[in-house]
């Protein structure tokens, strides 16, 4: 009889690093406690396909080994959050949320900022720059004359992520054809310009946003509150206690009458809800403080 021979599996055959389940738990364990993403072992391929390239870049032979790599060295640990994060997002994305801070919100913001008062927005988890642009856009239209006196006047917008290498393209503001597709053709003539397969966000856009790092369960810098904050398609990596302490946060730091917008398939946690009314398609108007 010829003794049966264990083969490897077809996962392993593919990966050009040695790595166990035991390597995907202890990063794991790093993002949760560094970023509040959950990757449970269901994701131990996605997250094998995203550190493989930075442990070949170390010159390593196996995920442990950049494992204690990023024990001890802190910059390349940031590289290993970066890579693991996801950066899903596109022009006009929900435009809905656009919709409603126009009609809502931006006739009284408009009218107090070119009168002198200040206007602060918040771009939050904002990735390579779509969301706050697409902003922007809407609330300018076609009007550059508009634009140009509410970006004179004492108006922000804050625009933050944890990926270094997102805000790196947010700041450059140049997008492929493809990624351009959901801009409303006038839109597009207005603030975008170069060849058509690949354009750049009009200067006058790109200034007017302080794209800033920011790890949304670290410190947070910012003192005053926000009119409006966008925090949207990102608490869906959270668990209910993250969700509901990152929340309570950002409903501390908007204005009462402020406006709070989450993704499509979020909802505010019971312990918060009580400090927001709902006006529309997750979008919550602020109402105690």
């Amino acid at each position: 009889m010829i003794p049966a021979i264990a083969l490897p599996s077809e996962s392993s055959l593919k990966r050009e690093f040695h790595f166990v389940p035991a390597d995907h738990q202890a990063i794991a364990r790093m993002v949760y406690d560094e970023l509040g993403i959950l990757l449970p072992d269901g994701k131990a391929q996605l997250v094998y396909g995203r550190v493989a390239p930075r442990v070949r870049a170390c010159r390593l032979d196996s995920v442990g080994a950049y494992i204690k790599l990023i024990e001890q060295d802190a910059d390349e640990r940031l590289r290993m959050f970066d890579a693991i994060t996801t950066n899903h997002t596109a022009f006009f994305r929900e435009a809905h949320h656009f919709e409603d801070f126009v009609e809502r919100l931006w006739p009284k913001l408009s009218q107090r900022v070119l009168g002198g008062g200040r206007v602060r927005l918040w771009s939050a988890a904002c990735s390579s720059g779509e969301e706050p642009y697409s902003w922007l856009m809407a609330s300018f239209g076609t009007d550059r004359g508009l634009a140009q006196r509410v970006l004179r006047a004492d108006f922000k917008l804050l625009a933050t992520d944890v990926s270094p290498s997102v805000l790196a393209t947010a700041r450059a503001g140049t997008y492929p054809a493809a990624t351009l597709r959901t801009v409303p053709p006038a839109l597009r003539s207005t603030w975008l310009s170069g060849p058509s397969e690949r354009q750049t966000v009009d200067p006058m856009l790109r200034d007017a946003i302080a794209f800033r790092p920011l790890n949304l369960l670290g410190n947070w810098p910012m003192r005053g509150r926000f009119d409006a904050i966008c925090c949207r398609n990102v608490m869906i990596y959270f668990d209910e206690p993250t969700k509901a302490r990152l929340q309570a946060r950002l409903a501390d730091h908007l204005e009462t009458g402020g406006m709070l917008y989450i993704g499509h398939s979020e909802r505010l946690a019971d312990e918060v809800a009580h400090r927001f009314e709902s006006v529309g398609r997750t979008a919550y108007l602020k109402v105690a403080a």
